[in-house]
């Protein structure tokens, strides 16, 4: 324990808690134009699929969130899932990012780390066609196990998210 400022600092302490089915599920968008929307559709991005990328790189970073974020507690996920939505009303792809465990503590900050990543990763492979990217509304959408409970947004769940955990349910 390190002492600053007449601050402890340690990680909680989950020893008196329950083992429990937990989901995170958090939600974000970036918007990346209609040109590099287009391409994207196509599937002739310049730099490859910005999606199966951000797939790949959000489910790696959910597995690095204790290496990231301080006093985070390195838990073993059971899934990792990204689910990428285009909206071509404002050319954007809306990102899903679902982490499950059955643990002590929750897993809403690997959800969120997930999520950013991807996110980022997509911003990374459609940057050459357009470098006036917006990311926006990043935010934990859904959790559920715990002493707690179920927590829905007070936005509400997009549709999507919903049928997403129906399936996990099934």
């Amino acid at each position: 324990m390190t002492e600053k400022n007449g601050k402890n600092w340690s990680m909680a302490d989950i020893s008196g808690k329950k083992t429990t089915h937990r989901v995170a599920i958090a939600g974000g968008r970036i918007c990346i134009g209609q040109e590099a929307f287009r391409l994207l559709e196509a599937g002739k991005m310049p730099k490859g699929d910005p999606l199966a990328m951000a797939e790949i790189a959000g489910i790696q970073a959910a597995k690095q969130t204790p290496a990231l974020i301080p006093l985070c507690h390195p838990i073993s996920l059971n899934r990792v899932l990204i689910h990428s939505i285009l909206r071509p009303d404002d050319f954007s792809v809306e990102v899903f990012c679902v982490a499950e465990i059955a643990e002590k503590t929750g897993v809403e900050m690997e959800a969120l780390t997930g999520l950013s990543i991807a996110l980022l990763t997509i911003w990374d492979l459609s940057k050459p066609v357009n470098p006036a990217l917006e990311i926006s509304n990043n935010r934990l959408v859904y959790k559920s196990g715990g002493k707690s409970g179920v927590w829905i947004h007070p936005d509400g769940l997009p549709d999507e998210v919903v049928e997403i955990i129906a399936e996990l349910e099934r």
